[in-house]
Order: C-alpha cells, then sequence, then structure tokens
C-alpha cells in the first residue's frame, strides 16, 4: 500500500471513536476482508476512508439481523465488484427466518421437555448411590 495523506484517511482509532466499534474488532474486519484501508500515513498507519463509517453500520445492520461475518462478506464482496447486493441479501434474509424456524421448533421441544422434568420433579429425592441429581434421569 502506499503512503497517503493523513488528510484524505483516518487512523484506525479515529474510526474506532466515530463508529462505537473497538480498534479490535476494526482490524479483526479488516484482516476477513470486510473492511479494507486506503492507504497507510507518511507514518506507516492505516488509514480509512469516510465511507468505512457507511460500510461499518452497514456490517452492523445486518449482524443484528443474524447474519455471520462470512454472509456479510459474501454481500460486500458483490457490492465491491460493483453490483448492488440486494439480492444476495435477500437469499441470506430467507436463509435467515428458515434458520429461525427451526430455532422456534428446537426451543417449542426444549421447553416440552423442561416442563416434563419438572412435572415429576422432587424438591428431597432420596440419595441414590453415586448419582448427582435423581431428577435429572441420567
Amino acid at each position: 500500500m502506499a503512503a497517503v495523506s493523513v488528510n484524505t484517511g483516518m487512523k484506525i482509532g479515529v474510526l474506532a471513536g466515530r463508529s462505537g466499534l473497538p480498534v479490535k474488532t476494526l482490524r479483526y474486519y479488516e484482516d476477513l476482508g470486510l473492511l479494507p484501508a486506503i492507504g497507510r500515513s507518511e507514518g506507516g498507519y492505516r488509514l480509512f476512508a469516510e465511507e468505512s463509517l457507511r460500510r461499518l453500520e452497514f456490517i452492523r445492520r445486518l449482524k443484528t439481523l443474524g447474519l455471520s461475518l462470512e454472509e456479510i462478506q459474501g454481500c460486500l464482496a458483490v457490492h465491491d465488484a460493483g453490483d448492488l447486493p440486494c439480492g444476495d441479501i435477500h437469499m441470506q434474509l430467507e436463509r435467515q427466518i428458515e434458520r429461525i424456524d427451526i430455532q422456534i421448533r428446537e426451543l417449542g421441544q426444549l421447553r416440552q421437555e423442561l416442563q416434563s422434568l419438572l412435572a415429576g420433579w422432587q424438591s428431597d429425592p432420596a440419595k441414590q448411590g453415586d448419582v448427582i441429581c435423581p431428577n435429572l434421569q441420567v
């Protein structure tokens, strides 16, 4: 990377302050290719463009919707290639709904199991050898 004028980019600490994200997270995102630096300062510090803030908001929004960093990386790759990733994001959000539906079913099953377990719960069961808790039936 070529040295870039300090006036054309912001150091990672400034980006962290403006984005509200820790420097460690920003470095991790950079390592994953989610947050490219635009160059380095004369002193060798990584510099980031103003657009990095918008990119971080995009990442944050997709994370709150439950997408993984790998899925987000795919959407950003489409954007970085010059296309709108709306179709990819739509597909990822549909997959997320499917995952949520599975989690809801699994949580319903877990709830039933817990209710069944608690229905027969003894508050003061008799000791049974080396069994830790007779109520758990393990």
